[in-house]
């Protein structure tokens, strides 16, 4: 790959699920070292379209690309290469219970990296990575003692345990408090600084959106309505788009409860006259 080339690449990726269309030929072009924040509604397609990227699934139409590497064309064999330059933060951290902080955090280690160091050096990394996350001294701790911020936490450092060149967070600050959900958002900035990562980070938290991305992109009906910056979102005269960030019901929506009231008066109504 040649400098100011993207690192990932979508081209015309289209993906169906029973016939609903929930990527619909997007491009996407990731630059190297920024973060890109996809926002957009419940449901839209932006975890969909972060599996595209790792290789969790394949397009019905279009190709995936992670620098010259298709991504979508290649073997479960192939893909163990790929991904480890990549660190997957889920949804729900997706800890191990019965496994302690350390053996969380090693997994990837001992999983993907032939031979994987000693267990003093497995050691020593895991300590590395829980400080960056501000968690060292947790490694004999398992999921059930911590927080929901000390778990995504620890779901982060098993996440660049590997040194990735690119980390995917989706929606790192659902279900954690204002405060915690700052804390995270203050770690993605960390990490993006101290390792020179490429991020992509999906969400619809748009006070996350703002603080993190260099770059913010939204979904709808699958596809890319707005490709802007945090000092310009504001600018953007989309209605969908300033009804999404301003966090305010659309037209469409506001529509369908207030059929939804009239057919439940009209019950009500007519339930009153066959009463009579």
């Amino acid at each position: 790959m040649r400098d100011g080339e993207p690192i990932i690449r979508l081209e015309r990726v289209r993906k169906a699920f029973e016939g609903q269309v929930v990527l619909d030929r997007v491009d996407l072009a990731i630059r190297p070292g920024e973060t890109t924040v996809v926002i957009g509604p419940s449901g839209c397609g932006k975890s969909v379209l972060l599996k595209h990227i790792v290789g969790l699934l394949r397009p019905d139409e279009g190709k995936v690309f992670f620098r010259d590497h298709l991504v979508s064309a290649m073997s479960e064999r192939q893909l163990v290469a790929v991904r480890r330059h990549m660190g997957f933060l889920f949804q729900g951290g997706a800890l191990f219970d019965s496994l302690t902080v350390e053996e969380n955090v090693c997994f990837p280690l001992v999983e993907h990296v032939a031979g994987a160091g000693t267990g003093d050096e497995r050691r020593d990394r895991c300590a590395q990575v829980l400080s960056l996350v501000g968690l060292d001294g947790y490694q004999g701790r398992y999921p059930a003692e911590l927080s929901g911020g000390e778990r995504k936490r620890v779901a982060l450092a098993r996440a660049i345990a590997l040194g990735p060149e690119v980390i995917l967070y989706d929606e790192p600050t659902t279900g954690l408090d204002p405060i915690r959900a700052d804390l995270i958002n203050e770690l993605i900035l960390t990490l993006q600084s101290a390792l020179g990562t490429t991020a992509v980070v999906v969400t619809h938290d748009m006070s996350s959106a703002r603080k993190v991305g260099d770059r913010i992109v939204m979904l709808y009906r699958g596809k890319f309505v707005i490709d802007t910056t945090p000092d310009l979102l504001d600018e953007v005269t989309n209605e969908v788009v300033a009804d999404f960030v301003e966090g305010r019901a659309g037209a469409e929506e506001l529509a369908k409860i207030q059929t939804g009231r009239v057919e439940l008066h009209d019950d009500r109504q007519a339930g009153t006259e066959d009463g009579g």
